[in-house]
């Protein structure tokens, strides 16, 4: 059993799904060109693909992004622009795509995005999905100076933040695709 909060494993797992009026390929094909994640993402303003062949597994994509002053505003979070880095883990047309976020000296860490494609009917079900075992480098950073009090508040707080994420990604994707 954990004795703090950061020894839970995993420390976030959560999952949102919707119903969009397209088929399954088509669905993918707008998630796995992370590029446009600019389109969808609550944060991600977009980025280049820096090493292998772009929406395959082993590619690594550095991801610009955005984050705002009221995002739980009390924690030390890095504000304005910053870049990650990202391999894909699963790229299977149709079904699944998903990646796994990386440290600056692009070692694995156990953090993975992903979509789940499922066919219903004329359209598709998309899952959106989030999982961290255990902490990466940037949640440890953010706690470093943290309490066990408000280190729960924190990972509390992030855990409402991602759901609304997962949420608000599902609902841009679904209007873009349902509108090209």
């Amino acid at each position: 059993m954990a004795n703090t909060i950061l020894e839970k494993s995993p420390l976030f797992e959560l999952r949102a799904g919707k119903r969009i009026s397209a088929r399954p390929e088509e669905v993918y094909a707008v998630v796995s060109d992370l590029p446009r994640q600019v389109e969808w993402s609550p944060e991600c303003r977009g980025g280049e693909w820096v090493s292998g062949e772009p929406s395959t597994v082993g590619a690594i994509f550095r991801g610009e992004n955005l984050r705002s002053e009221d995002v739980v505003a009390w924690a030390p979070l890095i504000r304005g622009t910053w870049h990650t880095e990202a391999r894909v883990v699963a790229a299977e047309p149709g079904r699944t795509f998903q990646w796994m976020m990386l440290t600056h000296a692009r070692e694995d860490q156990e953090s993975i995005w992903g979509f789940d494609i499922e066919a219903d009917g004329d359209g598709s079900v998309l899952t959106h999905h989030f999982r961290m075992g255990k902490p990466t480098a940037g949640i440890h950073k953010i706690v470093k100076d943290m309490n066990e009090s408000e280190c729960e508040k924190f990972i509390t707080d992030w855990t409402a933040k991602l759901e609304q994420d997962l949420d608000e990604t599902l609902d841009r994707i679904k209007d873009v695709i349902e509108k090209q």
